[in-house]
């Protein structure tokens, strides 16, 4: 991930001076006093791909590393093979976890009933079973801390954080505490992801040597 938008007020008359922009002239959208708003990422003109809101600042995604694009590839293609019908595996889809909150997990497991309008542009919480971060290094805290906090908060069961152990997948699995909201580790998993919940999942983690 890399830049956050900060929420800072606009300025009340024209005779403030206008923000400095960047070198590139690129026009940067300036965000309203209270910060922006869920519904502001489908109307903000021109907003870089992956764009994602939290806790009212916009978070502009940065180019991936090669890890990452195999491990989401990985995982995409065995749960989708493992998942039952009523389930799908989603990619560079949002969530609304409140009126400030819209990430973009790096992978998602959702229930079929919420992909009846094909014209969804982020889904509920209530229809995601699993969301997965792979951490990057420009978005430590973010995927480690916060939006884990935010997807416990609102109520998604399962939750997987992928880290990069020497080019290897680790896989730190975590389910949600109904009674505290919060999430608790069930297990961390090196070579091979076997669980079962959300449902049997057997993934030989290695074979993204063999990708």
């Amino acid at each position: 991930m890399g830049v956050l938008a900060a929420t800072e007020p606009r300025a009340d008359s024209a005779s403030e001076a206008e923000p400095e922009q960047p070198s590139s002239g690129r026009n940067w959208p300036i965000p309203p006093p209270e910060g922006y708003t869920a519904e502001d990422l489908d109307r903000i003109p021109d907003l870089p791909s992956h764009t994602e809101l939290i806790d009212g600042s916009l978070v502009f995604v940065s180019p991936q590393k090669l890890f990452h694009m195999l491990v989401l590839s990985l995982l995409e293609r065995r749960l989708s093979a493992l998942a039952s019908d009523r389930l799908r595996v989603r990619r560079e889809m949002s969530v609304v976890l409140g009126p400030r909150q819209r990430p973009e997990p790096d992978l998602l497991l959702v229930d079929t009933e919420a992909e009846e309008d094909r014209d969804l542009a982020a889904y509920h919480p209530d229809s995601v079973v699993l969301a997965v971060e792979v951490v990057s290094p420009e978005s430590e805290v973010r995927d480690r801390e916060r939006k884990p906090q935010l997807y416990a908060q609102a109520g998604i069961k399962h939750h997987w954080r992928v880290e990069n152990e020497d080019g290897r997948p680790v896989v730190y699995v975590y389910e949600l505490d109904p009674a505290t909201r919060a999430y608790v580790a069930s297990g961390i998993h090196r070579e091979r992801l076997k669980l079962a919940v959300p449902f049997d999942i057997d993934i030989d983690l290695t074979e993204i040597d063999r990708m």
